[in-house]
Formats: structure tokens, C-alpha cells, sequence
């Protein structure tokens, strides 16, 4: 927008440049040679009067002594055919000068000033002053280069000033565009500073009042789910006295271990909900894999199901907090066993893949047609935990990928970033 601003101004002031200084150009040439036409003039015409009354002879010496200063030769050419003065033949000018009376005779090489004095006794005398093309333009060269100089000064600073104009313009709106980024960055405490012309400042207020107007609804959003996270406090320590109570210690010690592991799930939750602004964590992706296969291991005992496992043994440090990166495999070994039937296997990959961690979680259930979307499920879950997988990690800076399985099932691929 600012070039163009500079470009279009440009191309109006030469145009304006064009129409004022062409016709100075033409008139200053017109002056130049109009001034030593005069001079001419008024060089010839000093010898009128001494024509008029003096013979050749007389009149010789004062046409040689005017023909020794600086300027235009002059000739006088008599009516008895003597030519006194510069030497110059009898032109047609000359001797149209000699019928008609004084004119001026333009040729390739310059112009004729022909000045007739008439009344002698044998006719009509003509004095001749020449100009040649030289001196019609003497000076016009530097008067052109001026102009130009000129026209060159206005335009350059016509086009400085319209970049100082522009850039009043375009800098409020370059700012807009940074707070829009940073905003969808996530940061919501970011704010235009109103500036420019009154239409880019009404943008910028209209843009601060979206960022409040988001700010607020992600915090109310924000204290729901942690509302929300908070109430299941209650039933999960009722759980936990109720697993307690069993008079199995086996049983009431493996269930009271489960919602002990919910019950830090629920905690997490809670502070992932208030403190999502917070610089994104990380930990050790295969200790973090270690422990959660761990967990689900006994499950799958009981479920009859195999389990191959192919993990690097680490350290494989990764830009996600431990937390948010066991919820996940959490969400992705919950589908395997709320999706497929008890006895199908599954297998759990982990290794370093260039700039990321790779982690696969693969099964061989019946599959899906097509990857599910946030929210829907057509097993009668919320459908979101590969939307948590997807989350985290868009957090950590890498991507999750869905494929089938071989021969049938599906594959969960999520590429994690390193820290």
C-alpha cells in the first residue's frame, strides 16, 4: 500500500510537472531567441541614420568599427550594389527587404534582420544583421537543465512527502495486522494502539474490544471446566472409601489405585483450565510411555489381550508437561478398550524420528471409516479423545496422523516436538 500510495502520487506530480514545465521550456526558448533577435535589431538599426547621409566612404569606417565589437556582423548593401561591412551575399531576403521594407528571414543556419532605408537618391539601401543558430540558443542548454533539476527536486520531494503520508497510514495498520497475529497466537492481553486516520483508529478500538470481549469468554470457559472438574472430587473420594471398604485387599488396592490415578487426572484438569497461558512444559517421553503402559498392562491382563511394545528407552525429552502427555495415551488406550473387542491386541510404539518423538498406538479392532470429528462418536462416547491427542500435540509443536491398520484397525500416529 505504500509503494502504491508513492507510485500513484508520482505519476500525478509528473504529470503536473509535465504541463509546467513543457510550456516554460518552449517560452524560455522563445525569450532566448527574442533576445538576440532585439540585440540584432538594435545593432542594425544604430546604422540607419548614417545611411541616410553619409556616402560609402564615410560610411565604411563606422560599419567596420560596429563590426568590431562582440555580436552580429552587420552588412550594408547600397543601392549602386557597393557592400560595406561583414561579407554576405545579396539574398533573396536582401532583396526582398529592398521592394517591401524591413523584415526578418529565418533560414537553417540562423535569421536575417533586414532593415530598409529608403528615400536615398538611387533607391533603397538594407542593413543586415545576422544571427546565427548559436546565438538564438545561447543559454537555453543550462535554463533546460535547471528546469529539469528542478522538476526532479519537486518530484523527489513530492514523492518523500507521500511516503511520510503513507507510512502514517500504513504503520496503524501493519500494528493491527501484529496484534491479529498475536492474538491468534494465543495472546490475549494483546492491544492496538489507536493511531492513523480515524477509520484505521475506529478499527483498532473495534479490535481491542473483540480482544476483551475473547478474553472473557475464554476465562469463563475456563472456570466451567475447571467448575466442572472440581465437582467430581466428591464422587471420586466416595469411590475411593467405597474401594477401601472392599474386603478384598488385592481388589479394594487396585481400584483405590485407579481413582487415584482419576482423581490426579481431575486435578490436572484443574490447573490446565486456569493456568493455560503458562509457558508449555516438557518431561521424558518414554518414562512418561513406561508408566502408562504400565497402568493399562493389568487391564489388559484381565481383557485377554497382547501387547507389543517397542519403546525407546530414553531419555527422549519432549515440549509437552508429563501430565498432558499421559492424558493422552490415556485417551488413545481408553478408545482401544472401549472400541474393540476384549482379546484384540493392540501395540504401542515410542522412538526418536528426526526433529521429533514419534508415538504409535495401534490396534486391531474394527477401525472407522473415516477420521472421527470433535464431539461425535458412533460408539456412544463424547468422541474427544483423539481431539486431546491432536491437542496435545499442536502444544508441543508436532502433528497427529490417523491411518488404517493392516489388515483392519486403526493407527494413531503423533509426532512430538522437542523442547
Amino acid at each position: 500500500m505504500r509503494k502504491r500510495l508513492a507510485v500513484l502520487v508520482a505519476a500525478a506530480m509528473s504529470l503536473v510537472l509535465a504541463a509546467f514545465l513543457v510550456p516554460l521550456a518552449i517560452l524560455l526558448s522563445s525569450v532566448t531567441a527574442d533576445r538576440a533577435v532585439t540585440a540584432a535589431t538594435a545593432k542594425a538599426q544604430s546604422l540607419t541614420s548614417l545611411v541616410a547621409t553619409a556616402d560609402a566612404r564615410t560610411l565604411r569606417p563606422a560599419v567596420d568599427q560596429l563590426n568590431t565589437t562582440a555580436g552580429h556582423p552587420v552588412t550594408v548593401f547600397l543601392p549602386d550594389g557597393t557592400v560595406l561591412g561583414a561579407p554576405a551575399p545579396r539574398t533573396p531576403g536582401v532583396q526582398l527587404a529592398a521592394v517591401q521594407g524591413s523584415l526578418t528571414v529565418e533560414d537553417a543556419d540562423g535569421r536575417e534582420i533586414l532593415v530598409a532605408v529608403q528615400g536615398l537618391p538611387r533607391g533603397t539601401a538594407v542593413v543586415r544583421a545576422y544571427v546565427d543558430r548559436a546565438e538564438l540558443t545561447r543559454g537555453l542548454g543550462s535554463a533546460w537543465l535547471v528546469l529539469a533539476g528542478l522538476g526532479v527536486l519537486l518530484l523527489a520531494l513530492g514523492v518523500f512527502v507521500a511516503d511520510r503520508l503513507a507510512r502514517s497510514i500504513v504503520a496503524p495498520v501493519l500494528e493491527l495486522s501484529a496484534v491479529s497475529r498475536r492474538l491468534a497466537g494465543g495472546d490475549l492481553d494483546a492491544r492496538a494502539r489507536p493511531g492513523g486516520p480515524a477509520e484505521v483508529r475506529s478499527v483498532a478500538l473495534a479490535l481491542n474490544s473483540l480482544a476483551t470481549r475473547i478474553r472473557e469468554l475464554v476465562r469463563q470457559e475456563r472456570e466451567a471446566v475447571a467448575d466442572i472438574s472440581h465437582r467430581l472430587r466428591t464422587p471420586l473420594t466416595v469411590l475411593r472409601l467405597d474401594a477401601e471398604s472392599l474386603r478384598d485387599a488385592d481388589e479394594a488396592e487396585r481400584i483405590t489405585g485407579h481413582a487415584e490415578s482419576l482423581e490426579r487426572q481431575v486435578t490436572a484438569l484443574i490447573d490446565q483450565a486456569r493456568n493455560r497461558d503458562a509457558a508449555p512444559g516438557s518431561c521424558d517421553a518414554a518414562q512418561v510411555v513406561v508408566e502408562r503402559v504400565e497402568f493399562w498392562s493389568v487391564l489388559a491382563q484381565d481383557q485377554d489381550r497382547e501387547v507389543e511394545l517397542l519403546l525407546d528407552p530414553g531419555p527422549l525429552p519432549v515440549a509437552v508437561g508429563a501430565t498432558e502427555l499421559a492424558a493422552c495415551l490415556d485417551a488413545l488406550l481408553g478408545n482401544v478398550f472401549a472400541h474393540t473387542p476384549e482379546g484384540t491386541m493392540y501395540a504401542i510404539q515410542l522412538y526418536p524420528a528426526g526433529d521429533v518423538v514419534r508415538l504409535m498406538v495401534e490396534d486391531q479392532g474394527p477401525g472407522f471409516s473415516d477420521v472421527p470429528v470433535r464431539g461425535t462418536s458412533g460408539s456412544g462416547s463424547t468422541g474427544l479423545g483423539l481431539d486431546i491427542a491432536r491437542q496435545t500435540a499442536r502444544a508441543s509443536g508436532g502433528k497427529l496422523s490417523v491411518w488404517p491398520s493392516k489388515p483392519h484397525g486403526a493407527r494413531i500416529v503423533i509426532d512430538l516436538g522437542r523442547p
